[in-house]
């Protein structure tokens, strides 16, 4: 096996977790009592209606040659992981998204059990001057991964569900927030790689930022 060098891939910051004091406290509980509660009705996923995000893959008879209705993966800037992925409590809510800049991921539920994910369409910028970003918004922030995006609009996002066997294939750079479902806890399986969540890993939080949360109904 060949040695990869990783060290051109900058990595994310991350900061000690500290106690908040008081102050900190009193207006962390203040941005949840003042943030809008925006509801969202759950779309089916289908390969037409998760286009602009990424793909739905489902079953094909053993033999089919590879073509456009498979995965059309880039796990070419690293190590592929490919895991099972246990959750828990992830009810049927959100107010932070993420985005991978690197890899395209795929996630699918073992057993087929319905899940929820929430999705915005990728806005990751050439540069801090490129214009007319991908969602029309102005705003250009620099991620601590080393890239720059657009922040997504609350307006953008969306929902989707996905029932029976199938699993999805995310764009570079789609927003998604999820797995989400209903039951305690939940398996999936999950193709990224081996350091996404450690230098890939981009957050914006609506609740924070826009003074929304997202409450999805099915």
């Amino acid at each position: 096996m060949l040695a990869l060098n990783l060290s051109y891939l900058p990595t994310c910051t991350r900061f000690p977790s500290r106690r908040l004091s008081p102050f900190a406290s009193s207006r962390a509980q203040m941005e949840v009592a003042s943030a809008r509660e925006v509801k969202l009705k759950a779309i089916e996923a289908t390969p037409e209606s998760f286009a602009p995000f990424g793909q739905v893959i489902s079953s094909s008879p053993d033999g089919d040659e590879f073509g456009l209705h498979d995965a059309q993966l880039d796990l070419s800037r690293g190590i592929p992981r490919f895991y099972i992925m246990r959750l828990e409590d992830r009810k049927l809510k959100f107010s932070t998204i993420t985005h991978h800049a690197s890899v395209t991921q795929c996630l699918g539920s073992i057993g087929g059990g319905d899940w929820y994910l929430g999705v915005s369409k990728g806005s990751i910028l050439e540069d801090e001057t490129e214009s007319g970003t991908p969602q029309g918004c102005k705003t250009v922030k620099k991620s601590a991964c080393g890239h720059y995006y657009s922040p997504p609009k609350p307006d953008d996002v969306c929902v989707f569900r996905i029932s029976g066997p199938k699993f999805l294939k995310l764009n570079k750079g789609t927003w998604h927030a999820g797995p989400l479902f209903q039951t305690k806890a939940m398996d999936f399986y999950n193709l990224e790689l081996s350091n996404t969540n450690v230098v890939d890993h981009t957050t914006h939080n609506f609740r924070k930022d826009d003074g929304v949360i997202f409450i999805i109904e099915d």
